[in-house]
């Protein structure tokens, strides 16, 4: 039985700890790697479903199409029943996981990423903060009084998926300091949306549901105190905590960003307590590898090995890489199919509220992009990344204006009947338009002559 080389061997001298650091800085790019190809691959499957769902919805099988999302489902249990709509279950139900990754990939940021750093930290919280403010301020001078007025928080949002696809579509001429950047803002802006939810789409509160949810939480720290770890445990009370706070009155999507955020950032197993339990291992494989009698102990320390290299992932490494194909590939193809599906007619393209969306996007996120960052860099508390300029910024800051999976979200939140269709096609028409001027300035900004001049 040859053993693998990656075991650690007492005889064989060990390795020189500088060449460590390559391996450690790939290891800490990997995520960053993988999140931007599932989220390039889903922006086009994103894409796709989208289209198709406005091809549908202004077809002759608009009516089938639209009754298929409003199928009532159900789920009973003894005397305890759950019934809503199909469209229901995935705004409230699928995308509450699609909320989780998201509060996963905050934890991320605030532990291992740009928000760890308040100086790193400062130019995406500007740039995300006048991306909120702008877009939404020129909703409101659009609106002001009006019916369509409580749709303020349309046109805050980015969605990432589709930034990231265009940016892949540009290629190689992408610097990583943009994409990060532009990542960081994201997930700065995915934070002021869930605040939004949470206070401004929250009418009446039930305190002893939301005592129920609080209650959850309790015990699921009291199981990380007690170092319990299996999954399934946790992902029960996750699912009574959604359900006490859907009773509760606050969106429940809002329960899936802070079940991410107390996700444990860091392994129960540190990468050196690995290694010496793959040296005593090691030798204990040695011992036993001619003694067939003995042969349960080398299942026993294939187990070990097997849980160990486990435990030294942290939860929220697991469930990112588990959860986020099924998120891009599944339930947000699945939220557009159900969401984006509106009539495309004169009446609703000429309406105000899509007038209000389309300028917040395409106007509102680059002028408060620039606006924030230029008063972040002027006032000393922070300063553009190497490689960037400020005519690449105002491309970053138009493709920000692509608002979609958030901004469909919010107008479903927001406002209701003609209304909310009109929010959604100021939503897809801003989107398309940023994403147009976004790609185009960034093309011109960072072409081989203007990199040079960088």
């Amino acid at each position: 039985m040859k053993l693998p080389e990656w075991l650690p061997d007492s005889n064989q001298p060990a390795r020189p700890k500088g060449g460590a650091t390559e391996p450690l800085i790939q290891r800490l790019a990997e995520p960053f790697a993988a999140f931007f190809k599932v989220e390039a691959a889903g922006g086009v499957v994103l894409l796709a479903c989208t289209l198709f769902a406005l091809a549908l919805a202004n077809s002759p099988w608009a009516a089938s199409f639209a009754e298929v999302w409003q199928t009532a489902v159900g789920v009973t249990f003894g005397s305890f029943a759950l019934h809503k709509p199909l469209l229901l279950w995935i705004n409230d139900g699928l995308m509450t996981i699609f909320f989780f990754v998201v509060g996963l990939e905050i934890k991320r940021e605030l532990v291992f990423g740009e928000l760890r750093d308040p100086r790193k930290a400062a130019l995406p919280a500007a740039a995300a903060l006048g991306g909120m403010v702008v877009p939404a301020a020129i909703y409101l001078l659009l609106q002001p009084g009006k019916p369509g007025a409580s749709g303020w928080a349309i046109p805050m949002a980015t969605d990432i998926a589709f930034v990231v696809g265009f940016l892949a579509l540009l290629g190689s001429r992408v610097p990583f300091s943009l994409r990060i950047l532009l990542l960081t803002t994201a997930i700065v802006d995915d934070i002021g949306a869930v605040l939004v939810i949470a206070v401004a789409f929250t009418e009446e509160i039930s305190l002893p549901m939301l005592g129920l949810a609080a209650a959850g939480f309790g015990v699921i720290f009291l199981c990380r105190w007690l170092d319990v770890r299996p999954v399934p445990l946790y992902a029960g009370v996750g699912a009574g905590i959604w359900l006490a706070v859907l009773k509760s009155g606050v969106h429940p999507t809002v329960s899936g960003v802070l079940l991410g955020l107390i996700t444990p950032a860091h392994p129960w197993f540190a990468e050196h307590s690995l290694l010496k339990v793959l040296g005593g291992t090691r030798g204990r494989l040695r011992k036993d590898r001619r003694a067939h009698e003995e042969m349960e102990h080398h299942e026993e320390a294939v187990q070990l090995l097997s849980d160990t290299a486990r435990e030294t992932i942290s939860p929220l490494d697991r469930l990112e890489t588990a959860l986020h194909p099924w998120v891009a590939f599944g339930i947000m193809p699945l939220f557009a199919l159900a969401n984006a599906g509106v009539r495309v007619e004169q009446p609703a393209l000429a309406s105000p509220v899509a007038i209000a969306v389309a300028a917040g996007l395409v106007l509102g996120k680059p002028l408060g992009i620039m606006a924030f960052t230029a008063a972040a860099t002027k006032l000393g508390l922070a300063r553009l990344p190497d490689g960037l300029s400020w005519k690449v910024l105002v491309g970053a800051g138009c493709l920000a204006g692509i608002g979609f999976t958030m901004s469909l979200f919010i107008a479903g939140l927001a406002l209701q009947g003609e209304l909310a269709e009109a929010g959604k096609i100021g939503t897809l028409i801003g989107s398309a338009l940023s994403a147009i001027a976004g790609s185009a300035l960034l093309w011109r900004f960072l072409g081989k002559g203007a990199r040079e001049e960088l």
